[in-house]
């Protein structure tokens, strides 16, 4: 894997930050520090794209069942009384 060099800017606090990270011993250099953030930044990204990518499937899904022939004030009444109540009761 190649390195690239890069110069940053830093402000003193986050410059001490870094310090302190390296003096306790969390990380070897100044880089370490950088990459291990990277790297936390990738997996919160790729979990969110994830869980979005979770959530259009369901839209999806829902979207292929059709509409609800509920009004709102009885999709209201549901949520009130419970998931599933409404359907239960059309079948009896």
């Amino acid at each position: 894997m190649a390195m690239i060099k890069k110069s940053i800017t830093v402000t003193d606090q986050q410059d001490h930050w870094i310090k302190s990270q390296i003096e306790m011993g969390f990380y070897g250099n100044e880089s370490e520090v950088f990459r291990e953030l990277i790297r936390e930044r990738q997996l919160r990204e790729r979990a969110s794209t994830q869980a979005l990518e979770a959530v259009r499937e369901k839209l999806e899904q829902a979207e292929q069942n059709g509409f609800c022939e509920q009004s709102p004030s009885e999709i209201l009444q549901d949520i009130k009384n419970g998931f599933g109540k409404h359907a239960h009761q059309d079948q009896q």
